[in-house]
């Protein structure tokens, strides 16, 4: 059924305005008057006015949580035998959000009109990436349609999962950080003068420890703008180097060869490499699409070129093993359990087992980090408190030594 573009004005004089399926333009109106509005514009939705309407989504819609609660909600109308354009109806209405109202009433016209649910998701790239519209187009063509929007949603959620715990086991030791270096801030700049500079105008000589700490400080209070606004100037310019692509790829493989990070940063990846690889291929996408839609998902660009690297030999009729056990940035359980994916035949589900183990792995250094980290800042706090507090005490001992 054609879909409509109205405005209209309502009982109070207000100006409506939206969308509504009907036979024709006459149908329309009526349905219209039916709500007791008064229609002033009843026009057919276009691909054209679908493609302009698409422009207005500039600013994300959906979060990364709202997208996998979205997903999981049209898989569950789809999966219950419900029609696509009633699930987006019904998905539409239910939506409390403005913009995610007007963004799936989008997606529905555009499905009335006759594109593919995949081509519809198309004329929103900011909300469903390449992966997302890979999956959905290999269900529609499969006819499953609802399981693969599950699976799909199972991905969504286990990738927030493994962010929401990394990030979770790196905050506390972040505050920690933070706080602690403003409390030393305060004490050098402001608490170490006050209480140490009393002393400094003492024929006697002030202990090296407070000699240092009052040099500290002045330099703190004199040139600590400077050092900040370098500090400052530093990181923009890191920032700008990385939009260059050759720069950005060096920095990240610099990153990986870090002792600690490095291997947490290669886990992570290569979890989600794998896991969209084993989802895009369970779907039926054809295993070099995967391959170049799973590469795309990488955020570290050095094992990003070697997947596309590895996407390469593919093409040229390489097992997928072997290209990825050339690759050394790449985790060897991952080339393992692909070779025994291809072996058996049950390349899906061997890749989406390894990329649970690596998901595990890295869970489980995140929180061994965190753990160490928690009273390994506390106790590196403490000295440093300490020592400013011995900086303050050794001259009042001292005087006390000297009146005695």
């Amino acid at each position: 059924m054609p879909a409509y573009r109205f405005e209209a004005l309502d009982a109070a004089g207000r100006s409506q305005s939206g969308l509504l399926e009907a036979d024709n333009v006459k149908a329309a109106r009526s349905q219209l008057r039916g709500r007791e509005l008064v229609p002033l514009a009843v026009t057919l939705v276009t691909m054209a006015a679908n493609d302009a309407a698409a422009a207005r989504f500039t600013r994300r819609v959906f979060s990364a949580t709202g997208l996998a609660v979205w997903t999981r909600q049209l898989a569950g109308l789809v999966g219950s035998g419900l029609p696509l354009e009633r699930a987006l109806t019904a998905l539409s209405e239910e939506s409390e959000n403005r913009r995610q109202h007007e963004l799936v009433a989008h997606l529905k016209s555009e499905v009335n009109a006759g594109s593919s649910f995949a081509r519809a998701l198309s004329t929103a790239p900011r909300e469903f990436d390449d992966v997302y519209r890979a999956v959905v187009a290999a269900g529609e063509q499969s006819g499953a349609l609802g399981p693969v929007l599950e699976r799909l949603a199972d991905d969504l959620e286990q990738q927030q999962a493994l962010r929401g715990k990394v990030l979770g086991a790196m905050l506390y030791p972040a505050i920690v950080s933070v706080v602690a270096l403003i409390i030393v801030i305060i004490l050098v700049t402001y608490v170490v003068p006050q209480i140490a500079g009393v002393f400094s105008s003492s024929k006697r000589a002030l202990p090296a420890l407070t000699v240092g700490m009052l040099a500290l400080s002045a330099f703190v209070r004199h040139w600590g703008w400077a050092l900040a606004l370098g500090l400052a100037g530093a990181a923009a310019a890191f920032v700008a180097a990385r939009r260059g692509e050759a720069f950005r790829e060096r920095s990240d493989a610099a990153w990986l060869r870090l002792p600690f990070v490095g291997r947490l940063a290669r886990g992570y990846n290569a979890a989600r490499f794998g896991g969209t690889l084993a989802m895009l291929a369970g779907a039926g996408v054809p295993i070099l699409k995967a391959l170049q839609a799973a590469a795309e998902t990488l955020g570290n660009r050095a094992m990003r070129a070697d997947a596309l690297d590895a996407l390469v030999q593919v093409r040229e009729g390489a097992p997928l093993a072997s290209a990825l056990a050339g690759k050394k940035r790449f985790p060897g359980l991952l080339a393992m359990f692909a070779r025994l994916g291809e072996q058996t035949g049950q390349l899906p589900e061997m890749l989406l087992r390894a990329s649970g183990q690596l998901s595990a792995e890295v869970q489980r250094r995140a929180m061994a980090a965190a753990t160490i980290l928690e009273p390994l800042l506390i106790v590196v706090m403490g000295i440093v408190v300490v020592l400013i507090m011995l900086a303050v005490l050794m001259p009042i001992i001292q005087l006390n030594t000297w009146v005695k």
